[in-house]
């Protein structure tokens, strides 16, 4: 008979993926049917399931950015371990529909009886999955594991204080190359987990499993909130949505909004519906109109594009069934590594998708629009299809091959512009913000009107092909999968804010909201390219884009009005627009559609109080980073990651560019697999482990967790990444 074990491990952090960690930790230990004992920590200051971005009590305006189909915590891979207990987002939908269990509240239960499986739930409603989950995982626990909570922020972990001196002189460093399960090579390591109500941890191994951080802000960020102390203005620092007081935002005054994202939106609806206002469908119409409170700010809304991103087609599954994958398959990938070749993104990987891009835009445009080819679609599909066939040593002069090909068959207002898709306002100048406004509003009516034909819209469905080959390209990058001068170049330099634009999208329902709070005058825009500042005898944030003039704008009730402020020279946004290797052609494809921006009366009518003031600026005593904390781990400030960096237990990894200077990268240096931490001095600590965003810089889209399994289509092995390697971690902790 074997010595029976005792092991102790710490999950630091209480969201989805630590309660991922959790779950396949007892997944393993029961199929394994080991004599052992098992106890379990789990350390974060939130409630445990939910962590801290998906509380159930926060609004239920806050919406998830994917559909009820897509989400889950519990794994469906047939290579794993069956979970012991829970089920997909959209199984334990159906669930409470027909048996709701009696601790719902009632506003659960209100928008669980509306909420179909291609609808977008609210985070509050996934959070509350989260805990149901972890609630039914805890009344199954194996025999022999034990589970403890603590509502705590884990403030350091460093090797136990009794093992110190015999670590040392027993044994030298661990061997990069020898390090395998914890508990094998090196029985002796532990660690003393300290949390900030006192509590010490001493285990044998620790998860960092930490979700999203608070970061530092950067220096214009810190000058921005210097001033606003000092002037006595209001600036709101990039936060998770849900930690903001937005009471503090006045009513009937305006308020500076940087960044057009997701976050953005989050913001609009807490300022409008959140304040009593509402949106009315227009009879016979997809058009909403809105019913303001009276309470609502006036919303100046800047980012680098001056648009937000586009919203997402309405489609029954997470990715378009109409489009397959032709070029950047999984199996064309593996053919890099089976050739010995490490591939570079922008020559390599790019161009396959580039391809599946404008084939699947311009075969929904032959089979929705047949009158857009000038001959016959049949003949326009065969000949574009074998100008997009990569063949040997002729690859980069593809795109020329297909514009000439494009350019016999298809009419030039239905050509596509890639490049233009992702900066829609690129190109063009506007005398005055009235001219700007219609046109945003024109870009986001044509935008929800694409998102309604679903996949009978070409530019959708070029989108879509993009979306499907994001999810190919995860696992292609990933594990140093791309040369590092194509990762910080390539990948982070100017295609994952490309693809973000075009494929990140929101519901399609909130871009209809924004062109109706716009035409209510609620919502007014910067334009591309926005240089924020202050003006500090006026005592005011200002913004202004270059390429909006200082024309007369006129007011909602007729007037004419304007106003020119000084923007201090505090930094500013980056140039706009993607560097893009776009397909050449005719911009175009994205349409006018009817609608007409009203300019906002109560825009300020502040005389220009410093000289040399720019022409076309506007000011407003308030300011709102709709922006996500930073995810860079050297800046995050987690006291606990501040520690673990400071002694050398981990470090942020350096990428060299193609200049050969070494760059920071936003994630922690680990290897696989499982992912564990190297130190400062390049050796890895076993027992400590890594699981989720603080791996971006070896995994590519690490904010999103794990995908269900769809019911058809293709099933990316990207979808459950997160599940595996939560599961890699448990089996390495659970290891003999």
């Amino acid at each position: 008979m074997g010595i029976s074990r005792s092991i102790r491990t710490a999950v630091i952090g209480a969201g989805p993926r630590g309660t991922s960690v959790l779950e396949r930790l007892l997944a393993n230990w029961a199929s394994a049917g080991s004599a052992d004992t098992l106890h379990i920590d789990v350390v974060d200051p939130y409630p445990a399931g939910p962590g801290h971005v998906w509380q159930p009590g926060q609004s239920r305006l806050y919406l998830m950015n994917t559909q009820s189909f897509y989400p889950t915590v519990v794994p469906e891979d047939p290579e794993l371990v069956p979970p012991l207990a829970g089920r997909t987002f959209d199984q334990w939908r159906e669930l409470q529909q027909a048996h709701p269990h009696p601790s719902l509240t009632d506003d659960e239960r209100a928008e669980l009886s509306r909420l179909g499986e291609a609808d977008f739930p609210s985070r509050a409603l996934y959070g509350r999955y989260l805990r149901s989950t972890l609630e039914e995982l805890l009344t199954v626990l194996p025999a022999g594991v034990s589970v403890d909570f603590h509502a705590a922020t884990a403030t350091s972990v460093r090797h136990a204080a009794a093992e110190a001196a015999a670590e040392a002189a027993a044994a030298p460093g661990p061997d990069l190359a020898a390090s395998g399960p914890a508990g094998a090579e090196d029985a002796s390591v532990r660690f003393d987990v300290v949390l900030d109500d006192g509590t010490i941890l001493t285990v044998d191994s620790v998860v960092l499993a930490v979700g999203h951080l608070d970061a530092r802000l950067n220096p214009e960020q810190r000058e921005l909130l210097s001033a606003a102390e000092e002037l006595g203005l209001l600036y709101v620092p990039p936060a998770a949505p849900a930690d903001v007081d937005w009471s503090r935002v006045p009513g009937g005054k305006p308020v500076l909004v940087r960044g057009m994202g997701l976050n953005f939106f989050d913001v609009m609806g807490q300022l409008t519906e959140g304040r009593g206002g509402r949106f009315v469908a227009g009879e016979g119409t997809a058009e909403l109109t809105y019913l303001p409170s009276g309470r609502e700010p006036l919303i100046i809304a800047a980012s680098r594009r001056g648009t937000p991103y586009r919203a997402k087609a309405t489609l029954t599954g997470y990715y378009p069934g109409t489009v397959r994958l032709r070029y950047c398959t999984e199996g064309a990938i593996a053919k890099f590594a089976d050739s010995g070749i490490r591939p570079s993104f922008d020559y390599d990987l790019w161009p396959l998708l580039h391809r599946d891009a404008v084939w699947a835009y311009y075969s929904t445009l032959a089979r929705s629009q047949p009158d857009a080819i000038l001959t016959g679609p049949a003949e326009f599909l065969r000949a574009l299809d074998e100008s997009l066939r990569p063949h040997a040593h002729s690859t980069a002069k593809w795109e020329h091959t297909a514009e000439s090909v494009i350019a016999v068959h298809v009419r030039a207002s239905h050509r596509l512009d890639l490049l233009g898709l992702a900066a829609p306002l690129a190109g063009r100048s506007f005398d005055s913000r009235a001219e700007l406004d219609a046109a945003v509003v024109d870009y986001l009516l044509d935008d929800a009107r694409r998102s309604a034909l679903g996949e009978d819209d070409p530019v959708k469905m070029a989108i879509g092909a993009l979306h499907h080959g994001r999810a190919v390209l995860k696992t292609a990058v990933a594990d140093s999968g791309i040369t590092d001068e194509s990762w910080v170049a390539g990948l982070r330099g100017w295609f994952e804010s490309f693809v973000e634009g075009l494929a990140s999208g929101p519901p399609a329902l909130r871009s209809a909201q924004l062109a109706a709070l716009a035409r209510a005058g609620i919502v007014r825009f910067v334009g591309p390219d926005p240089k924020f500042g202050v003006d500090r005898r006026a005592r005011m944030f200002t913004v202004a884009s270059p390429w909006v003039g200082s024309g007369m704008d006129e007011s909602a009730d007729g007037g004419a009005e304007g106003s020119a402020m000084e923007p201090a020279g505090v930094g500013g946004a980056a140039a706009g627009g993607a560097g893009v290797r776009g397909f050449v052609g005719s911009a175009g494809v994205i349409g006018a559609a009817s609608g007409t921006a009203k300019a906002g009366a109560i825009w300020d009518r502040t005389e220009n109080a410093v000289s040399g003031s720019g022409a076309g600026a506007v000011s407003a005593a308030a300011m709102i980073e709709a922006l996500a904390p930073a995810n860079r781990v050297a800046v995050n400030s987690s006291p606990l990651l501040e520690q673990l960096l400071a002694e050398g237990l981990v470090r942020p990894r350096l990428m060299m560019s193609v200049e050969g200077t070494p760059v920071h990268t936003s994630g922690l240096d680990v290897v696989p697999h499982p992912y564990r931490p190297l130190g400062a001095n390049g050796s890895v600590t076993p027992g400590l482990y890594v699981l989720g965003l603080q791996l971006s810089a070896t995994q590519w889209g690490t904010a999103i967790a794990a995908e269900a399994r769809p019911k058809t289509g293709p099933v990316y092995r990207s979808g459950q990444r997160t599940l595996r390697d939560a599961d890699e971690i448990a089996r390495d902790i659970l290891a003999p």
